[in-house]
């Protein structure tokens, strides 16, 4: 792998009732419980992630699930859309699935030539299933209703609404090395050829849309990946040379992570693929049990208290 953006890392966003969420995204949409921890600035409220077999990269979605947390609302400045690649020939299921479960789903449309069903979670996070131009050939978790010949394959990409496209395509392209692919009227998609699968980000320009409010239901910040510290540091002295403030490398326990906020508004992560998920639990047993980064395990009795039930 070059030393280059290798499309999206991981998605965090965040939710209401953490019971709810968790029920919803292992059981009704298949995903996999990779870690149950707690978020390092709020060790009182969960973070759950889910992902794929092994947590790959490009199929991380997590959350920060805050009981009686207000509903946000999507608007600029903020991702508004995450978009989940999917085999073809596999909407029927979906949306026979969604009705079964009372989902709230629109009929499937189309977009840049591929056919995608938009839908929302519990908490009003909009979501779309994807059949990509080109076959995903990542290999998909399954679970005894969500088998993989219709189940999620990971992240195809990622819709960020802006009231002006240009600051922000300007860190994508120049900075990110992603390209201007194509642009259907106020939608602009540019994409990087340095992976093959979670590797598009949308800009949809609305100049006169309220800014979003976070809240349950919207997204928090977006991740975007790269192989190692050393490119991660790379990037750093390219996000600082561009003259926007960049954080210092922090532990993230599964990645090390460096944050700075785009001109539009949205929080950027650029995230490393080591250490990965394997570090503090088997592969067969990712998230069965509780874990806390090391400066809260003398606190394990206090939290464990706290935190909403799961079970």
């Amino acid at each position: 792998m070059e030393n280059r953006i290798l499309g999206l890392h991981h998605i965090t966003a965040i939710a209401g009732l953490a019971k709810q969420n968790l029920d919803f995204y292992t059981k009704t949409l298949g995903l996999r419980l990779l870690k149950k921890t707690v978020n390092f600035d709020d060790p009182g409220t969960y973070h759950l992630y889910y992902g794929d077999e092994r947590g790959s990269a490009g199929t991380i979605l997590t959350f920060f699930p805050y009981e009686g947390a207000r509903r946000g609302s999507a608007g600029t400045g903020m991702a508004t859309n995450i978009a989940y690649a999917v085999p073809a020939d596999s909407f029927d299921f979906w949306m026979d699935r969604f009705e079964k479960h009372k989902v709230i789903y629109n009929k499937p449309s189309e977009k840049f030539g591929e056919p995608y069903l938009t839908f929302l979670d519990p908490d009003g996070l909009k979501l779309e299933l994807v059949v990509p131009k080109n076959q995903d050939n990542r290999v998909a978790w399954e679970t005894d209703e969500v088998k993989a010949k219709v189940a999620t394959k990971g992240f195809h990409g990622v819709t960020l609404t802006l009231r002006d496209i240009n600051p922000t395509a300007a860190i994508l392209t120049d900075i990110f090395g992603y390209q201007l692919l194509e642009q259907s009227g106020n939608r602009y998609r540019y994409m990087t050829d340095a992976v093959d699968s979670a590797n598009i980000v949308d800009l949809v320009q609305l100049p006169n849309e309220a800014r979003g409010l976070g809240g349950a239901g919207t997204n928090h910040h977006i991740a975007f990946r790269v192989k190692d510290e050393e490119t991660l540091m790379q990037f750093h002295q390219k996000v600082t040379r561009s003259g926007h403030s960049i954080t210092n490398k922090i532990d993230r326990n599964y990645f090390y992570s460096l944050y700075f906020r785009e001109p539009g508004g949205v929080l950027f992560e650029i995230a490393t693929d080591n250490p990965g998920f394997g570090i503090d639990e088997p592969w067969d047993k990712l998230g069965s049990g509780l874990l806390l980064p090391p400066q809260y395990e003398p606190r394990r009795a206090e939290l464990e208290a706290v935190l909403p039930k799961l079970d």
